[in-house]
C-alpha cells in the first residue's frame, strides 16, 4: 500500500492569508465608530476622522510600497505590512482615550492596508499566473486579490462588531483577535515564494516611483473617472447610513453598522466571481454594470436620507455593496490588461489610491452636515455618480 501523497498547497494560498488579515485589520474600526462616541465621548466628526485618517497612511502604502517591492521583492513588504498593521492593533488596543495614539494606529493601519491592496495584489496576481499557476484562468489574477481583502475587510468588521456590541472588553479584545490572526498566518507567509526576479535592474528610487502607465489614455478615460467610487460606495453604505438611522435603533445601533458592514462587504464577494462571466456578456463593460448599480445605490441612500428607514438603508447596503464588487474587480481587469510585470505593482497602487479617495466622504458629509442637509448632499452625489458613467461609457467607446 503506497503512502498517500502529502498535498501540495498552490502559492498564491501561501501568500493570500496575509492580505486577508492586513484587509481585516483594515475594517474591524469601521463598526465601532458608535462604541468611540459612547464610550471615548469623541465627536462625530472626530470618529469619522479616525475612520478616514488611515488614508493618509495608505499613500505611502500603495505608492512607496510598489516601488520598494519592484527593487527588493514582493515578500519582504508584505511580511512588512503584516507587522505594521499587529503593531497598529496593539495601538488601538490599548489607547482608546488617547486621540493621538489613535491617529498613530490608523496610519500604520493605512500603511498595512496599502501594503496589501499595491504589494499583496501584483504579488497574488503574479503567483496565480505561469510559472506558478499553469490552470488559473486569466482573470485570477485580478479575482483572487479583490476577492480576499474583501471576505478580510468583511469579516474583520463582523466579528469586532459582535465582540463590541456583547463581548468582554469591548475597546480590547477586537484588536486582540487582529493580532493572534496575524501571527497565526506568519508562517505560510515565509514559506510563500518571491515572484521578483533577483536580477531585476533598478535605477534610483525616484524613477521607480514614476508611474507612466498613470497616463495611458485607457486608465484616464476608463479606469479614472470610476475608481472613486469603490470605496465610495462602501463609505456611504456602512459610515453613512447607520448614522442617519442611529435613532430609530437605540443601543442595538452598533449591532446595525456591523450588520450593514458584513452586508455591504459580504455582497461585493459574492459577485466578484461572477465579473469575468460579466466582461464575457458585455463585451468588457462590467464597469458600466458597476456604475450604474452605483447610481442606484447613491439614490437609495438619498431615500433612506428622506425616510430614516433602517430596511432602506439594508437595501442600499445591498445596491452598494454589489457595486463596489464588479467594479473593484472590473478595474483591476483593466489596469492588468495595460501593465507590465515591471509597473503592475506601481500602477496598482496609483489604483487604489483613487479608489481610497471616495473613502473621505463621510468625514466631509459630516463635516457639511451643519450647513447642508443629507438629502441634497446625497442629491448632488447621484448627479457626480451617473456623470462618471457616461463618462466611462465613451471613454469605453474610443478605447
Amino acid at each position: 500500500m503506497s503512502a498517500r501523497t502529502p498535498r501540495v498547497i498552490p502559492p498564491w494560498q501561501l501568500a493570500a492569508p496575509a492580505l486577508f488579515v492586513m484587509a481585516w485589520g483594515g475594517n474591524h474600526f469601521t463598526p465601532l465608530l458608535h462604541m468611540y462616541e459612547t464610550l471615548g465621548h469623541y465627536s462625530t466628526v472626530t470618529a469619522d476622522l479616525f475612520l478616514g485618517l488611515y488614508v493618509v497612511g495608505l499613500v505611502p502604502g500603495l505608492l512607496l510600497a510598489g516601488a520598494l517591492s519592484d527593487r527588493y521583492g514582493r515578500k519582504p513588504l508584505v511580511i512588512a505590512g503584516v507587522v505594521a498593521g499587529i503593531t497598529a492593533s496593539i495601538l488601538l488596543g490599548l489607547g482608546f482615550s488617547s486621540e493621538l495614539i489613535i491617529c498613530l494606529g490608523r496610519f500604520l493601519v493605512g500603511l498595512s492596508v496599502g501594503v496589501a491592496m499595491s504589494v499583496g495584489t501584483a504579488w497574488l496576481k503574479e503567483l496565480s499566473s505561469a510559472p506558478f499557476d499553469l490552470v488559473a484562468r486569466p482573470t485570477a489574477g485580478a479575482r483572487r486579490p479583490a476577492l480576499t481583502l474583501t471576505i478580510g475587510f468583511g469579516l474583520g468588521a463582523g466579528v469586532s462588531g459582535v465582540l463590541a456590541q456583547w463581548g468582554p472588553l469591548p475597546t480590547l479584545l477586537p484588536y486582540a483577535v487582529h493580532i493572534l490572526l496575524s501571527l497565526a498566518i506568519l508562517p505560510a507567509l515565509f514559506r510563500a515564494p518571491e515572484s521578483v526576479p533577483r536580477s531585476r535592474v533598478h535605477g534610483s528610487l525616484w524613477l521607480d516611483l514614476q508611474v507612466p502607465l498613470a497616463g495611458h489614455r485607457r486608465f484616464l478615460r476608463v479606469v479614472l473617472p470610476t475608481a472613486p467610487w469603490v470605496f465610495g460606495a462602501a463609505g456611504i453604505a456602512y459610515a453613512m447610513m447607520p448614522k442617519l438611522v442611529e435613532a430609530q435603533l437605540g443601543e442595538l445601533n452598533l449591532a446595525f453598522a456591523t450588520l450593514l458592514t458584513v452586508v455591504t462587504l459580504g455582497t461585493g464577494a459574492l459577485v466578484q466571481p461572477q465579473v469575468s462571466r460579466l466582461n464575457s456578456i458585455t463585451h468588457g463593460r462590467a464597469l458600466l454594470v458597476g456604475m450604474g448599480l452605483m447610481v442606484v445605490g447613491v439614490l437609495s441612500a438619498v431615500a433612506t436620507s428622506l425616510t430614516l428607514s433602517p430596511a432602506l438603508a439594508l437595501g442600499t447596503g445591498i445596491l452598494l455593496g454589489a457595486a463596489y464588487g464588479i467594479t473593484v474587480v472590473a478595474g483591476l481587469v483593466e489596469i492588468q490588461r495595460i501593465s507590465t510585470p515591471t509597473d503592475l505593482a506601481g500602477i496598482t497602487g496609483v489604483y487604489y489610491s483613487l479608489t481610497y479617495v471616495g473613502f473621505l466622504l463621510p468625514v466631509a458629509f459630516a463635516s457639511l452636515s451643519g450647513f447642508v442637509g443629507y438629502p441634497l448632499m446625497l442629491s448632488l452625489l447621484a448627479v457626480a455618480c451617473a456623470g462618471c458613467l457616461a463618462l466611462t461609457a465613451v471613454g469605453l467607446r474610443r478605447a
